[in-house]
């Protein structure tokens, strides 16, 4: 009788750890993993009470909302972002990811929905006025970003005395406003935003380097999930949802439709 009784025990403990697995499962399976850079204001970024904040945050919760299920934001080392995706460590870059030739060969993009440009930032009292005021100075910008690919695309990257990189944009703004740097290759959409925080530090030069667009990133093979989340994005579109979250922001709509 005890043998019996010991049995069902342990066919009730595994039937109910099997259970718990399961909800599991299930759980994990309803969350999606959100690789950001949280030092990329104002696409994603922290507040003064840490919290994670930003467009791109506003943006995605919305969408994984409608796709139901829930977002989890994972702050990764933008270095290796496509090395996050791949292995499965995140299921969506989404934090200012440019759209270019080279990472669609690595990732599967959504639909472009803001458009950016690659600018040089300078101190506002800097005697750098144009790109090719660059020759013989010290440039930063953040390593494998698209500002190094917009840098490398132009011809006076050959005549800059040195290319510093940084882990991120508040690194290398920080060295500019020391004097360690003379300039900056950084998102337009990036530094208006701190500009519009510390007025009459920096100075955009008329010249930009590239123009560019924002996409999200989805591991290559997973087109049910790039499917999904295009048809939560459209649907944020049609239903002013994308607008309400971009006049919070940038103050006008800018999401492209």
């Amino acid at each position: 009788m005890k043998r019996i009784v010991t049995i069902i025990l342990a066919i009730t403990a595994v039937f109910s750890l099997l259970t718990a697995c399961s909800k599991s499962a299930e759980k994990e399976d309803n969350t999606l993993v959100i690789g950001i850079d949280d030092k990329f204001a104002p696409m994603g970024f922290r507040d003064k009470n840490n919290d994670i904040t930003g467009f791109d945050i506003d943006y995605a919760k919305a969408a994984v909302e409608k796709m139901g299920a829930t977002p989890k934001f994972q702050p990764i080392d933008w270095k290796t972002k496509e090395s996050e995706l791949s292995s499965g460590r995140i299921d969506l870059i989404w934090n200012g990811y440019t759209i270019t030739d080279e990472r669609k060969e690595k990732v599967l993009f959504t639909k472009p929905y803001l458009k950016n440009a690659q600018v040089v930032v300078t101190l506002a009292n800097s005697n750098i006025t144009k790109l090719d005021d660059l020759a013989d100075k010290v440039v930063g910008l953040q390593s494998l970003s698209s500002a190094a690919d917009a840098l490398n695309d132009n011809p006076i990257k050959s005549k800059i005395k040195t290319i510093t990189e940084f882990a991120d944009n508040v690194l290398a703004l920080s060295d500019l406003k020391t004097g360690r740097l003379d300039a900056v290759v950084i998102d337009e959409v990036v530094i208006n935003y701190y500009m519009s925080k510390e007025e009459g530090t920096f100075k955009i030069l008329d010249e930009s380097l590239a123009p560019e667009e924002y996409g999200v990133g989805v591991k290559k093979g997973n087109e049910a999930l790039l499917e999904k989340l295009q048809k939560a994005l459209d649907e944020m579109n049609q239903d002013g949802t994308a607008a309400k979250i971009s006049q919070k922001w940038f103050g006008e709509d800018k999401v492209l439709k």
